[in-house]
């Protein structure tokens, strides 16, 4: 459900509740503003939890980003080792 509907149906409810007798009104008023109160704090959740969602995916591109430089770096280093290798077979040999 969007929010604009939610928002709709909570006034038309809030309307209808204003026409019960007396008594009805104020317990049916209560779980009506706990409603909101608790879609309010839904909405806060899913926000944060969106949020959070968003940095993970953020921190995994870095790591990724990480992983990838690294590796380059390895096999840059070990074509190094083996073209020194090869260069000087006899090094440290006596």
């Amino acid at each position: 459900m969007k929010e604009q509907d939610f928002q709709d149906r909570l006034g038309e409810l809030m309307k209808q509740i204003e026409q019960l007798p007396p008594d009805e009104r104020e317990r049916v008023r209560t779980l009506a503003v706990e409603t909101r109160e608790r879609h309010e704090r839904m909405k806060e959740s899913v926000a944060k939890l969106q949020e959070s969602l968003d940095y993970l995916r953020l921190s995994v591109k870095y790591l990724v980003f990480d992983l990838e430089a690294t590796r380059r770096e390895n096999k840059y280093l070990r074509k190094m080792i083996r073209a020194q290798g090869e260069s000087d077979p006899h090094e440290g040999a006596d």
